[in-house]
């Protein structure tokens, strides 16, 4: 951990509820589960299951991203969902602010990304041993001192965005880890799950949950 763990207090938005999937809006600065030690106990699934008692992890966020997250309520919505998931047939997109003029418009990064060993829980690029790990993106808007830009990822490595956006030299604001002395001037890394594309586990519909960035 970045800093001593802190997280927010306060009801967590439920976006859609029904008897297979649950759908939440988690806030920055919660863990999506419990880290190592009791002190790390606080977590969005702890607190999800007071609610809704039976409720299961399918993929997680980072502990300072806020954005969209899916939850299983039952274990064949959690297999039908992890399945989605690793066969990269959900799709994901998030909104960030990353340091300076992201040039061109669109485009996408392909770097494979390992752990960073000796400076867990970073990760690095890696072409060699790293996994492999693409981003595409499309700038919103963009000035000299910063870009707003979505980002969607093909693949789902830890870190992925955010070792991506440092790749390119436009790192995500605020961020503790890879952009420490942004962080100062950011309270929470600019970084949001803003939309998720999935289709159900009791028929297959195709669903889109949207929460709007609180930045």
């Amino acid at each position: 951990m970045s800093a001593a763990y802190s997280p927010p207090s306060g009801d967590i938005p439920i976006l859609h509820a029904d008897h297979e999937i649950l759908v939440v809006d988690k806030p920055a600065g919660l863990l999506s589960v419990p880290g190592k030690g009791p002190d790390l106990a606080d977590c969005l699934i702890a607190r999800l299951r007071t609610a809704f008692p039976t409720v299961l992890l399918v993929h997680r966020l980072d502990r300072d991203t806020s954005g969209v997250m899916v939850f299983a309520l039952t274990p064949h919505a959690q297999r039908h969902l992890g399945l989605q998931f690793e066969h990269r047939r959900t799709k994901k997109t998030y909104l960030a602010r990353v340091a300076g003029r992201l040039e061109p418009k669109t485009g996408q990064v392909d770097l494979p990304l390992i752990v960073d060993w000796p400076n867990r829980p970073l990760q690095k690029v890696d072409h060699e041993t790293g996994r492999p790990a693409q981003t595409d993106w499309r700038v919103i808007k963009a000035s000299d001192a910063e870009t707003r830009v979505h980002l969607m990822p093909l693949t789902g490595r830890s870190h992925q965005l955010r070792v991506h956006m440092l790749a390119l030299g436009h790192p995500i604001l605020g961020d503790p880890f890879y952009a420490p002395d942004t962080a100062a001037e950011h309270p929470r890394l600019m970084l949001h799950a803003e939309e998720l594309r999935l289709r159900h586990p009791d028929g297959g519909l195709g669903h889109k949950f949207r929460a709007a960035a609180p930045f």
